[in-house]
This record gives structure tokens, C-alpha cells and sequence, in this order.
């Protein structure tokens, strides 16, 4: 594995750039569904990230469950008993609320009104809408309500590569610029899709919460001089606020609230408007050195 000096410049003046992106809306044009278990609607194409902060008592979990396993189980099955059958775990993606995994296993282990049919019909509307694309991911989970002590929402998420995403990747490469993934996606999905954009796999960090986003910019800081954070929703907000540049991608359909805005340094509409703002950095940083040299 190649450290951080290998990406130094060669001028007696050494600097050093890494790149973050979040997945999902950022490196990945992405469709969601979600289902609101209360009231027995489906919701296609909402930002759950959104619907998940609109509330404090909302978290986001992922689940390591495969759709094909999903679709063949008997709709009727709580999530609950399906859950507890094959001794699955979950994942925090993103929360506003302070809350342990035992408060949250607690519910989402014993809640009886979110059914596997229920996960079913977000697998299959988020199936017909990315069905046709080269590579695709699902990842499936759930928004619990820590007040109302019940699963709120049954969701799904299809996520393809934006046009350019390989080629900017491929360009960061080349310009000697590691890249790194922090997102609230499970890994194993994460991993799949960056296989395919020439990310290794080391550097791909899943099931991040906005709190964990922000701390490996942090971490990320400790070894390079600047650390760059592509997002786009409010789960990157920290993480975006935390980084020395803060680059905010609306390549993603969907409104965004106004903090992201006033922490970006930067507000693309194409992820391979990445490139121009990172070769611009490298321009400035060689020629700082060149005249302190």
C-alpha cells in the first residue's frame, strides 16, 4: 500500500491532497423509496436522509438483508421474526437523536407492524425504475421512531454510477490524488460499486453516521495537508464542515437545505467538476513552494 508521500510533491516543498466522497447522490445517482408503515403509503423518490432529520426521534438503519431473500419470504412476516430467523444485525447510517444500539435493537427486534411485505414493495418499485442499468446496488433498511417506539418506515435505495464518475476517479488517480469513500451505505454494497470505479477497497468507509463522516476528516487530516469532502445532503454536513475544502454536488435531483450551501466552498452540478477545483489546488500549492523554494 502506497502512503501518503507518494502523492507529495517533488519540490522541496511537500503538500498532499485526499479526496472524500459521500455515495449515494454524490459518486451515485440514486433513486429511494420509502414505505410509511403507519399510514400504508409508499413514498417513491423521497431523500430519507431528509426524512430521517425532519424528526428528532427519527434513525436511519441499514440492514444486511438480500432483496432476493426478502421477495421470497411470506409478505405477512414481521420484519421483526425475519430479522431475529437469521440472526442479522443492523447499522446506524444517520441520526439527530443520542441514542446506544441496545435502546434501538430493542424496538426494531420486537416492533410487529412493519412486514417483510412492506420491504417488499420498496424492493420492487426502486427494481422497475433502476432495473436497466449496468451496475446497481440496493441497499434496504429502516427509519425507527425512538418516541413512538415502532418502525416508522420500510426503505430501499438503488444506486448506479453518475456518467463521469468512473472517469473522474480514474483522474484523481492519475494526478496522484487518493480517493476515499465515507458513507451511511452498508459496506459490503459500498465495496461492489467501488470495485467498479477503481477504488480500493481500504479506503471505502461504511455505515457512517454524520458524526463518523466528520472524524475520519479528521483523521484523514493528521497525515494530508488538505483533505477535500464531496456531499450532498445534510448527513455530509459535518463531515463538510470538518474538511479544509468542502465541495457540495447538486448533480442529484432534490432540494437541499440552506447550511449545506453556506458551508461549500464549492457547488458543482457535475461530479467530474471535481477535477478543475483539485487541479487548480495542485496548481496553487506547487507554486507556493516553487517561491518559497
Amino acid at each position: 500500500m502506497e502512503t501518503s508521500s507518494t502523492y507529495r510533491f517533488i519540490t522541496g516543498c511537500p503538500m498532499s491532497v485526499a479526496v472524500v466522497f459521500d455515495s449515494a447522490g454524490t459518486l451515485l445517482n440514486t433513486y429511494r423509496v420509502a414505505k410509511d408503515i403507519c399510514h400504508k403509503k409508499l413514498l417513491p423518490g423521497i431523500e430519507t436522509t431528509t426524512l430521517t432529520f425532519s424528526s428528532p426521534d427519527r434513525v436511519l438503519v441499514v440492514l444486511p438483508v438480500h432483496s432476493k431473500d426478502i421477495i421470497s419470504t411470506p409478505a405477512e412476516t414481521p420484519l421483526s421474526d425475519y430479522l431475529i430467523e437469521r440472526d442479522m444485525g443492523f447499522g446506524v447510517s444517520c441520526t439527530r437523536k443520542i441514542t446506544t444500539a441496545e435502546e434501538i435493537g430493542n424496538i426494531l427486534y420486537t416492533d410487529k407492524r412493519a412486514q417483510v411485505g412492506d420491504l417488499q414493495e420498496c424492493i420492487r418499485n426502486v427494481w422497475t425504475v433502476c432495473k436497466a442499468e449496468e451496475v446497481v446496488t440496493l441497499n434496504s433498511g429502516a427509519i425507527i421512531n425512538m418516541a413512538l417506539g415502532a418502525v416508522e418506515f420500510a426503505i430501499t435505495a438503488g444506486g448506479w454510477p453518475f456518467d463521469g464518475a468512473k472517469e473522474t476517479i480514474t483522474a484523481l488517480h492519475r494526478m496522484g490524488i487518493p480517493v476515499f469513500i465515507a458513507s451511511g451505505d452498508r459496506v459490503t454494497k459500498l465495496e461492489k460499486m467501488a470495485d467498479h470505479l477503481g477504488i480500493p477497497r481500504d479506503r471505502v468507509n461504511g455505515v457512517a453516521t454524520p458524526t463518523v463522516k466528520a472524524q475520519i476528516i479528521s483523521d484523514l487530516k493528521q497525515e494530508y495537508d488538505t483533505v477535500l469532502m464531496i456531499g450532498d445532503g445534510i448527513n455530509d454536513l459535518c463531515a463538510m464542515r470538518s474538511a479544509d475544502i468542502a465541495i457540495l454536488t447538486v448533480q442529484q435531483a432534490g432540494d437541499r437545505p440552506e447550511e449545506l450551501y453556506a458551508a461549500a466552498d464549492h457547488v458543482v452540478k457535475d461530479v467530474s467538476a471535481v477535477l478543475p477545483i483539485v487541479q487548480e489546488l495542485l496548481t496553487a500549492q506547487k507554486r507556493s513552494c516553487n517561491l518559497r523554494s
